[in-house]
């Protein structure tokens, strides 16, 4: 399987040339970022219905892997979150491996552990956390 082949708008700046870096070498250059171990992501806009790919933080458990929608601690939830509480189905990489997924927020007996696990490999998420009243999310992708 392939990640989409149609243009795919990614963000400006470093995060566009951290996923570039890494597609182009499947993962050989932007799989660790900074000591830790990052995906690409690729939502669907809810809005413009055009894919969206990012580079995220995260950690396996089992098959199924986990990334945290922190915003950086903002009070609202980052745009890839909401694309995905629209469109579950997106579309990962984890070095050379590109795969389907599906999208679904931890419930609340998943999400501490998880939560746990994502703050020893990016201790920044507890004070994300602590910056903001939501609860920010932990999402898991499951292979489809």
């Amino acid at each position: 399987m392939t990640v989409t082949e149609e243009p795919i708008d990614s963000p400006h700046g470093w995060v566009a040339e951290h996923v570039r870096r890494y597609i182009e070498t499947n993962g050989e250059d932007g799989h660790i970022w900074k000591g830790a171990p990052t995906l690409i992501l690729t939502t669907r806009g809810r809005r413009t219905g055009k894919p969206r790919r990012l580079a995220l933080i995260y950690t396996q458990d089992g098959e199924r892997y986990a990334v945290v929608a922190s915003n950086g601690g903002a009070d609202h939830h980052p745009e890839w979150y909401l694309n995905i509480l629209e469109h579950p189905q997106v579309e990962i990489q984890v070095k050379a491996d590109r795969f389907r997924a599906k999208a679904r927020t931890a419930t609340a007996d998943e999400r501490q552990g998880l939560w746990d696990r994502m703050a020893a490999i990016w201790p920044d998420y507890n004070k994300y956390q602590a910056k903001t009243p939501r609860e920010i999310p932990v999402v898991i992708l499951d292979r489809i």
